[in-house]
């Protein structure tokens, strides 16, 4: 594919791929293992939502800071610094499980400085990606690193499954090495760093807010995606559903997390050969429905093998979403700005993550998984249909450009 072929000649593009390949393996495994050592320890299906609310509250408070820094400091650097400190509470966390001191309260602290450090990785990797492509292949660009990013997040949950039938400790070691590794790899990256000149000021750092407030494109497409992934996400849960609906173990647990990145790795290969040209903004829309949909079925599955088709056709369809929306943000985004309006993206995404586990597992704790899962996809498909009134610009949108 000749695309392809000259999105590779761009080497610290490429470089920086398999960065966010290792690291993103990595925490995936990590989540996997804290995700299993927290049901070990405590049984609870609040405590698992506890791990995502201390994980995003930080990064709320944190990340609109994070995006200026992104536009004042080299991306780069500040991506390496990020996942050595990740590697940091990996080897904290080896040292607990090696000494027999694993609690919940430690859990819940690194939860902390992890949603602190995610909160300037977020924007100053999304920022760094345009800087490394020219604009003409941004949208295959971006499939590609989706593609990539897919990889490790199929292949981070099943190995930390597996890896974890050997124990705990034996994954949180291959975090720590691989996390090293992706720093030191970023270290090598390079690019044009035009920094921002603007006074640190209220203003200067509200500035990504602004732009995406004034652009009613991008808050419609980054607002669709909060509420989506905050109503239909059904991640902090598996825990539960393995065990307890599934009736598997770790390992089932590792396929589970897998299965939604598997749907969106074929995705991000069919949109890297096929990107959208026409009707983005509909197409945008009838996928998060299909989000939707998909996570109602996974609810009511009690068979192992239609659970993991629902999953991998959410990923299929989430994998859509963030493709079309992030290519427009760089479309439309000053470099001078990408930080601080990558930071903005990046609270988006933190909030349906990390608030959208805890929504889950408070919502399980009163009425049950099957409840919070099935009542959530209902929610997701309302707010695709919801969004065709309240942002018309973005439902007619036609083409990225």
């Amino acid at each position: 594919m000749p695309t392809l072929q000259n999105l590779l000649t761009h080497r610290s593009f490429v470089r920086f791929m398999g960065a966010r390949f290792l690291v993103i393996t990595a925490n995936q495994m990590l989540m996997v293992a804290v995700a299993w050592h927290m049901y070990d320890l405590t049984g609870s299906a609040w405590d698992l939502g506890l791990v995502g609310l201390f994980q995003f509250v930080p990064a709320l408070l944190l990340t609109l800071p994070a995006g200026h820094v992104a536009d004042r400091v080299h991306r780069g650097r500040l991506f390496a610094a990020c996942v050595a400190i990740q590697a940091t509470v990996s080897a904290v966390l080896v040292w607990a499980t090696a000494g027999e001191f694993v609690s919940r309260e430690l859990i819940l602290a690194l939860s902390v400085v992890l949603g602190s450090t995610r909160a300037f990785q977020m924007p100053a990797q999304q920022a760094l990606t345009p800087t490394l492509l020219p604009t003409h292949l941004l949208q295959r660009g971006v499939a590609l690193s989706s593609s990539t990013l897919q990889a490790g997040t199929i292949g981070g949950p099943a190995l930390g499954g597996v890896i974890y039938a050997h124990g705990a400790l034996t994954v949180y070691a291959a975090c720590v090495v691989m996390m090293l590794l992706s720093s030191v790899l970023t270290l090598t990256v390079r690019y044009v760093h035009h920094a921002t000149q603007e006074a640190v000021s209220w203003q200067s750092a509200m500035a990504g807010v602004t732009f995406v407030w004034h652009n009613k494109i991008l808050l419609g497409a980054t607002s669709l995606d909060l509420f989506a992934v905050l109503l239909g996400g059904a991640t902090a849960l598996l825990p539960i559903y393995a065990r307890d609906v599934l009736h598997t173990g770790p390992e089932g647990l590792g396929l589970l997390r897998a299965a939604p990145a598997a749907g969106a790795l074929l995705m991000s290969f069919a949109m890297l050969r096929w990107p959208l040209h026409r009707h983005v903004g509909y197409s945008l829309l009838g996928a998060v429905a299909v989000f939707g949909g998909a996570t109602m079925v996974f609810g009511l599955s009690h068979h192992f093998g239609l659970s993991l088709l629902a999953l991998a056709v959410t990923g299929a369809a989430d994998n859509i979403s963030v493709v079309t929306r992030l290519t427009l943000m760089q479309l439309q985004t000053p470099d001078e700005i990408r930080g601080r309006v990558a930071a903005v993206n990046s609270i988006f995404i933190g909030a349906s993550n990390q608030l959208g586990e805890f929504e889950s597992g408070a919502v399980a704790a009163l009425w049950g998984p099957v409840v919070s899962v099935v009542s959530g996809g209902v929610g997701t498909v309302l707010v695709a249909a919801s969004w065709l009134k309240l942002f018309p610009a973005l439902a007619r949108r036609d083409r990225m450009q």
